[in-house]
């Protein structure tokens, strides 16, 4: 019987393994930590984001600032509608949120990972934890994988490692391309006296810029203690992870947190102005965002919050729209987003073949998840690369004959 050893139980490796022929194959994982799946377990708040609801391709790759060319091909095979299919036929029924999020119904990660724990038992898949791999050794037709816990025989290798450099390293030994990491999906931190205070206040949809970057990016935004955070920042912060660690994070935004044009916005202010000249400016609801900013905005531009709004003057309603609409911020640093701490870089996609996620350069030898520079934005999109390609993986293996 082939032997096949999965490094890393996580995702990735754990949805291959359960997918494995074990008439076929003697499947063994290994991992370093003393439990597996501990990005599922965290995931989602510990709800674990199990998939979006996205079943075209075509869509589903624009979520994946590095991978979009090569997971098209994947997500064909296997997409999550695939994924949720696999769940409900092992009786773990999922539900899709608003935001077409897809969680357990029991809202515990728990559940997802006793999934796995049960069908790798019923496979009778060998799990080691604590087993920390030093090197892989090429011999003849298999490979040496020299352990804390000791050296294992492989016919096959199946890495999914997750991204820790010391993996990387492994890979990098064995002859591929390794790209440098990055960190991807972070908030931004901005000391600025309009964001002082005020954490909580949310925008439906903002618009950020990045004018060093020429680069654009509009949805929900969120106020934080250290700065901005939300979907907005969120997702520049990924497609731009590249780009914002070569300027080591220092760097000035442009935020519109009404998405209206200054002439629109100089419009809306004219038309209230005219129908309540005797409102005082701190009472004025001209557009859609809180009192608490509205009247943080006003403190900003010097305004006296109880002036009457027929009195305020062109200059000092610039000033207004001009914080509102065109507010220039000085980033500097970024924070980790929850636990979603996903990382641009790792092995070079030009080295893998899609069809089956097998090394170009080494026989035999399978890579998938967070090793590979793959990422995408929050939402269960990074495990769905993970779930597609481990399943793409053990369906080839599978069919050899």
């Amino acid at each position: 019987m082939k032997q096949i050893i999965i490094i890393g139980g996580g995702a990735a490796g754990f949805f291959c393994a359960s997918n494995l022929d074990e008439k076929k194959y003697k499947v063994t994982i290994l991992e370093q930590n003393s439990d597996v799946l501990q990005k599922v377990k965290i995931s989602g708040g510990g709800r674990c984001n199990v998939t979006h609801a996205c079943f075209d391709p075509r869509e589903l790759v624009q979520f994946y600032p590095r991978g979009n060319k090569e997971l098209l091909s994947v997500f064909t095979k296997f997409q999550p509608g695939d994924t949720m299919e696999w769940f409900d036929q092992r009786n773990v029924p999922l539900k899709i949120e608003n935001d077409n999020r897809v969680f357990p119904e029991s809202n515990s990660s728990q559940t997802i990972i006793n999934t796995f724990l049960n069908e790798i038992q019923n496979k009778k898949v060998e799990v080691k934890t604590k087993c920390s791999v030093k090197e892989i050794e090429k011999q003849d037709e298999k490979y040496l994988v020299k352990t804390s816990l000791g050296d294992f025989q492989a016919d096959y290798i199946i890495y999914t490692t997750g991204s820790s450099p010391k993996s990387l390293k492994i890979v990098e030994n064995l002859g591929h391309k390794i790209v440098n990491l990055v960190p991807s999906l972070f908030t931004f931190n901005i000391k600025d006296e309009l964001l002082q205070d005020i954490p909580g206040t949310s925008f439906e949809n903002a618009e950020i810029s990045i004018p060093a970057l020429k680069t654009e990016e509009n949805g929900p935004l969120l106020i934080t203690h250290w700065g901005l955070s939300g979907p907005a920042v969120l997702k520049i912060s990924a497609w731009e992870a590249i780009n914002l660690a070569k300027l080591k994070y220092q760097f000035e935004i442009e935020v519109n947190f009404i998405s209206k044009s200054m002439d629109d916005a100089e419009e809306s202010f004219h038309n209230f102005k005219q129908s309540n000249p005797k409102k005082t400016i701190g009472q004025a609801k001209i557009f859609e965002i809180t009192n608490r900013f509205w009247q943080k905005i006003l403190t900003v531009s010097q305004i006296d919050l109880n002036k009457q709004i027929s009195n305020i003057s062109g200059k000092e309603m610039q000033k207004i729209l001009e914080n509102l609409c065109n507010k220039k911020l000085k980033v500097s640093g970024k924070s980790t987003f929850k636990d979603e701490f996903v990382t641009a870089g790792g092995v070079d996609l030009k080295e893998i073949n899609f069809k089956n996620m097998s090394s170009k350069l080494l026989p035999n030898f399978h890579i998938a998840g967070e090793v590979l520079n793959i990422d995408a934005v929050t939402g269960g999109f990074n495990f769905q690369a993970c779930w597609s390609e481990g399943w793409l993986i053990a369906q080839h293996l599978n069919n050899l004959s």
